[in-house]
């Protein structure tokens, strides 16, 4: 059976004569749905795991001089397919998470800047096509684990949250069968687990750990349910995410395949390694934390095997941004390790280390073992990706940030992507084409300095140009020297945004006003 989507409110203004209106493209998208093939047993099973704050320096695949012992994502990497050039959309949570479920740039939603929390409404409409609708409409059984923070809509007694009453607007107006998971980050509270609208076990305490306590274990107090123990959070998703392989083993087997987003809690704050990786880098905690998701990565991908899955299963490893300087980057570079290798800046920020993570694919017979790649990607090409590996025809909405990974799978040197958009926490933006990288910011547009109210006290420029292939720290800024490339990738930057979309089709309307020039700085004039 085709899940329907809602028809999308007709929202766009009709400004050119080849904008379409996204309520007649979201009823073909239902139709088109309905002549698939729903139980094509050659469909492979997806998971797709999401840590959370893991850089690109802290995994040996992309990283040869990682000091971090994480020996079962090699072993994924040895046997599959690792991007040297992957990317997420935004260098923050919230924003990344859209962009990667719906295969759209997180900045074109109501979301400007910043992440939500965890008592944020519901950002994804029901009616925007998800990772969760696709899948489904590919005859898929679709099930969110994990870390959601994308808001849901918790009901009230005035301010207070009735823990009694059923969530709405979660996860499964976002096409997802099932949920199992907490709304905000681990640091946010309500601690409570909610399982497909229904809270498992209602707070019975308040809670919470203060920096000074506790530098790397803290998070913010707030109620907690009798069931939810921090420490255990990590593990006991992994436990959830076993079982649902298991239950739906014999469905796979019999050609009703599953898509699995688990979206880790970890190695983010609260860092909170249990024994017996507590200690066990010989680093900090949290190294540790990394090596513990590390092995319940190899724990999850035994239970495919021991399912007797492995062959017909596409597992995509990845993080939601770079590291976060939470993880004590001096003591760590102290001690030989960077968590950004060798790239500029962390989490938050728009220079390289807050978007370029790993990026990891596996899958038996289809992907050749042990290769590497430098195919530019995006979070946000995994839409299309699966949208290709399901045989499913490219529609005008969903997606249309994204290209198809199939081909780098397959072999190819690139997929079509040659251009990529970045955002930083502060809502301040990249444009990328080729090796040139132009940032429309004086400072980091983050946390790492100079921050942006620092770097425009001190008069820096507020464009920067760098050429990646030959300064991947971005430390010689050569906007002066190239002001035809600046040019260029403004023109670029501003035709992507007002078309909606980077790829080829009709015309969108993102879904507020995007202004991306920084103050002062005019759009070219072409003569």
């Amino acid at each position: 059976m085709v899940q329907e989507l809602p028809v999308e409110k007709a929202r766009m203004k009709m400004n050119s004569a080849f904008r379409f209106p996204v309520a007649m493209i979201v009823v073909a998208i239902v139709l088109s749905g309905l002549d698939m093939d729903s139980s094509r047993a050659d469909h492979p099973n997806v998971i797709l795991v999401m840590a959370d704050d893991l850089g690109i320096g802290d995994l040996s695949p992309t990283n040869p001089d990682c000091k971090i012992e994480t020996p079962y994502l090699q072993t994924m990497a040895d046997e599959g397919l690792t991007f040297l050039d992957a990317h997420t959309p935004s260098s923050v949570c919230t924003p990344t998470r859209y962009g990667l479920l719906t295969g759209r740039y997180n900045w074109r939603s109501r979301l400007a800047k910043g992440v939500l929390s965890g008592t944020s409404s519901h950002l994804i409409p029901a009616d925007r096509p998800t990772l969760g609708h696709l899948m489904r409409r590919a005859g898929y059984h679709t099930a969110m684990i994990g870390k959601w923070h994308l808001g849901w809509d918790w009901q009230k007694n005035g301010k207070e949250i009735d823990f009694s009453k059923p969530v709405i607007n979660g996860p499964d107006i976002n096409g997802f069968d099932q949920y199992y998971g907490h709304c905000g980050s681990l640091d946010m509270p309500p601690y409570v687990w909610v399982d497909t609208g229904r809270i498992t076990a209602e707070p019975d305490r308040i809670e919470g750990v203060t920096r000074e306590e506790d530098q790397y274990g803290w998070y913010r107090k707030g109620p907690i349910g009798s069931d939810f123990k921090i420490p255990e959070v990590l593990p006991h998703l992994f436990d959830k995410s076993i079982g649902y392989v298991q239950e739906r083993k014999d469905a796979a087997q019999g050609g009703k395949p599953f898509f699995l987003y688990l979206a880790l809690p970890a190695p983010h704050t609260p860092i909170v390694p249990v024994p017996p990786f507590k200690d066990a880098s010989g680093l900090n905690p949290y190294a540790d934390f990394v090596m513990q998701v590390d092995h319940h990565m190899g724990q999850l991908l035994g239970a495919v095997k021991d399912a007797g899955l492995d062959d017909n299963t596409l597992v995509i490893f990845t993080s939601d941004n770079g590291c976060s300087p939470q993880a004590n980057f001096p003591l760590l570079q102290e001690q030989g390790h960077n968590p950004s290798g060798i790239y500029r800046g962390h989490k938050a920020d728009i220079y390289e280390g807050g978007h370029r993570v790993p990026l990891i694919a596996r899958w038996p017979g289809q992907i050749e073992a042990g290769r590497t790649t430098s195919a530019l990607a995006c979070l946000t090409d995994l839409y299309a990706t699966l949208e290709d590996v399901t045989e499913q025809e490219r529609q005008a909405v969903g997606g249309e940030d994204g290209y198809s990974l199939l081909p780098v799978f397959d072999g190819e040197a690139t997929s079509e992507r040659d251009t990529l958009v970045s955002h930083s926490i502060g809502g301040l933006f990249a444009i990328r084409q080729g090796s040139w990288k132009l940032c429309l910011c004086a400072g980091s547009g983050g946390w790492s300095a100079p921050r942006e109210p620092e770097a425009k006290r001190k008069g820096l420029p507020p464009l920067q140009l760098y050429n990646l292939a030959e300064d991947p720290g971005e430390t010689t800024n050569f906007a002066d020297d190239q002001p035809d490339k600046v040019e260029a990738l403004l023109e670029l930057l501003a035709r992507q945004v007002d078309r909606g979309r980077c790829t080829e089709g009709p015309t969108l309307e993102n879904d507020r006003d995007v202004e991306f020039l920084p103050d002062g700085v005019p759009m070219p004039v072409r003569n």
